[in-house]
Parts: C-alpha cells; sequence; structure tokens
C-alpha cells in the first residue's frame, strides 16, 4: 500500500525536473563553442536538448498549476511602492455584525 501524498509525489517529480534541467543546461554550457571552434554536439542533439528543455519547462508549468502557484511573479525591491493598495472595508456606524 502506497502511504505517499500526492503533494510529496508531486514535490519530488518537481525536484526530478529541475535536477533535469540544470543537467541539461550545464550540458550545453560545458559544451558551447570557444575561440571559433565549433560546437562538439550535432544539430540534431542540439534540437533534442530544445525538445527536452521545452516538455520540462511544459511540465513545470503543468506542475505548478496543479499546486496553485504563480509562474510570473517578478522580483521587486522592498521599498518599491506596490501596483495595488489594500483597501479597509469598515461597515457603517449602527450596523451589527453577525
Amino acid at each position: 500500500m502506497d502511504t505517499t501524498s500526492p503533494n510529496a509525489e508531486l514535490s519530488q517529480e518537481q525536484q526530478i525536473m529541475r535536477a533535469m534541467r540544470k543537467t541539461l543546461t550545464s550540458i550545453v554550457r560545458d559544451t558551447a563553442p570557444r575561440d571559433g571552434n565549433p560546437s562538439p554536439l550535432s544539430s540534431s542533439t542540439v534540437e533534442n536538448i530544445r525538445m527536452c528543455l521545452g516538455l520540462i519547462s511544459s511540465r513545470e508549468a503543468e506542475l505548478a498549476e496543479a499546486l496553485g502557484l504563480s509562474r510570473n511573479e517578478r522580483p521587486h525591491y522592498t521599498d518599491e511602492t506596490p501596483a495595488t493598495q489594500p483597501m479597509q472595508f469598515t461597515p457603517p456606524s449602527g450596523t451589527k455584525l453577525n
């Protein structure tokens, strides 16, 4: 009987996706042509790496959506004025709250 929760599986799958993405991008970075030398990777290998990274990105987006995470968050400075302002709602005087 499997007692692992779906969230634990998603978390593990996210870790796998991250490790695969980092490994592929490291391979590309390590084999990038330097000093006019041609790339040691064939064009079909480069295309396969692109396809894999695209699939990884798609699956990461699906996992983020399943967990209710936003993928379009942007960094901001702590002293930056927020784009939205919270509003305080107060009932009119004399109104009884339930």
